[in-house]
């Protein structure tokens, strides 16, 4: 509880900056959101190019700065459970600093560093925010240097009394302790890989932008970043053939042949339908002639006759009272007609 809340509020600071301050640069570029139209903003916006560069460094886990410790203490934590999943995830977790670095890196570049990209009159107009918007910023970014180094001994450092016990940890989730005595490789490998995909950045959009340009033109790279910016093609996959299957068998088995079909059938329009019907047909035996009904009258008493011999004895009366009303019905009709 204690370290879990540590770790979200230090986390807040400089994640806050980097949303704020992606705020601040596409409102000063005329809501342009595209960083590849961008480019050359660090003369024109030096003090959104701090705080992003402030935002970005901590992200990514630059020593002593607030991502540092966050980031560094979820992976050791993970390591330290000496789980198969939990070195799943500290790897997973490493591999995605390296990613975080590249793209963090990647951003200061396209957006500050490169040459401009965007629209002329979009680079002349473009400032910085009014004090109402810097001022927030310039407060998270003192925050995002500082609380993590200023706040580490007293939330995680080995040993502390800050609490003097007052909130109680069950000795099998204490990692704390075994964080202090894993091996100083795996400590030291989210670093370095921070480092490189760093490196890896730097060298892709600075030393060998032209390669770069030339090699994202092939069409092996094409198919390749296609894939990715597809995301995989999983939405299309998922939407073509599980989402609109779905949907055609809910259109089809559900509101055509259950809703509109047999819950129909057997029931409003159904029933309003059949008793049409029986009344329809029914109305056919008054045809006026009295043959007709000295028929009707003569083969309901022989059917009576039958059923009642065969029949038991608790559904004579049920029986009895059918013909009845059977032979009412027609004496009703009739003397109407007359």
């Amino acid at each position: 509880m204690k370290l879990g809340s540590f770790i979200y509020q230090i986390m807040l600071f400089f994640k806050a900056l980097l949303f704020l301050g992606a705020g601040s640069v596409i409102h000063a570029v005329a809501d342009e959101q595209d960083m590849r139209k961008m480019g050359g903003l660090k003369n024109i916006m030096p003090f959104s190019y701090a705080i992003i560069l402030i935002g970005s460094l901590a992200l990514i886990g630059f020593p002593f700065l607030t991502g540092f410790y966050s980031k560094d203490t979820i992976l050791e934590l993970a390591y330290a459970k000496y789980t198969v999943w939990g070195h799943f995830c500290y790897f997973l977790g490493t591999f995605a600093a390296f990613f975080t670095a590249f793209y963090s890196t990647r951003l200061i570049f396209l957006v500050f560093l490169a040459e401009p990209n965007g629209n002329r009159i979009v680079l002349i107009n473009a400032h910085e925010g009014s004090w109402r918007l810097t001022f927030p910023l310039f407060l998270l970014a003192i925050l995002s240097i500082l609380i993590g180094y200023l706040t580490k001994d007293l939330f995680i450092g080995f040993g502390t009394d800050f609490w003097n016990g007052s909130i109680f940890i069950l000795p099998a989730n204490s990692l704390i302790t075994d964080v202090e005595f894993i091996d100083l490789f795996f400590k030291q490998l989210p670093l370095l890989l921070t480092l490189l995909g760093v490196l890896f950045a730097y060298f892709m959009y600075v030393v060998n932008i032209e390669n770069y340009y030339s090699f994202k033109q092939t069409s092996s790279f094409k198919l390749f970043y296609n894939f990715l910016s597809r995301k995989w093609y999983f939405d299309r996959i998922y939407n073509q053939f599980i989402s609109q299957k779905v949907l055609y068998l809910s259109y089809v088995l559900s509101y055509k042949d259950l809703d509109r079909g047999i819950i129909e059938v057997l029931g409003p329009s159904g029933i309003v339908s059949g008793i049409k019907s029986f009344n329809v047909n029914f109305k056919e035996l008054q045809s006026g002639n009295i043959f007709h009904y000295l028929f009707i009258f003569l083969f309901s008493i022989l059917i009576f006759l039958f059923f009642i011999i065969i029949l038991p004895e608790t559904n004579k009366s049920l029986l009895f009272m059918l013909i009845i009303f059977f032979c009412f019905y027609i004496f009703f009709n009739y003397n109407k007609k007359i």
